[in-house]
């Protein structure tokens, strides 16, 4: 539950947390999926909403509406289209920041749904491989 739970809110706690608890490789990448395609699925619904909010709550800071974050978000849909934020989502956004920025940006739900998908699986896979490979070495040194 523990994997399943960080990888709705950052992605790559899901990996961290299978290994800490002794999870196989593949319940891991399961559980990882599963999280960030909950999220996924919450926030495509929610999105606009989600949005206003966090402009609203900018607004009431005194916080500029634009950010540099913002600014590089806008480059990477400008260049790469939802291709782009899903597959930065798991890295440098969060699943439910990414999701977010779909759904403002006008993605469908349908497409939302498809490109983090793919952008899970690929990053699941990836990551839960390279953290069970950074164990191994650590466990061989010492």
């Amino acid at each position: 539950m523990s994997v399943y739970l960080l990888s709705t809110v950052k992605f790559f706690g899901g990996p961290l947390a299978g290994i800490s608890l002794g999870l196989s490789y593949l319940e891991t990448v399961l559980l990882t999926i599963a999280g960030m395609m909950t999220s996924v699925v919450v926030f495509s619904f929610l999105g606009r909403r989600a949005a206003n909010w966090l402009v609203r709550r900018r607004i009431k800071n005194n916080k500029p509406l634009f950010s540099r974050k913002s600014r590089t978000i806008v480059k990477v849909w400008n260049s790469f289209g939802v291709t782009g934020i899903a597959f930065l989502t798991p890295l440098l956004l969060t699943p439910v920041l990414g999701t977010v920025v779909a759904a403002l940006l006008g993605v469908p739900k349908k497409s939302i749904f498809l490109h983090m998908l793919w952008s899970a699986v690929l990053w699941s896979v990836t990551l839960t491989f390279m953290t069970f490979k950074f164990q191994e070495f650590v466990t061989m040194l010492f």
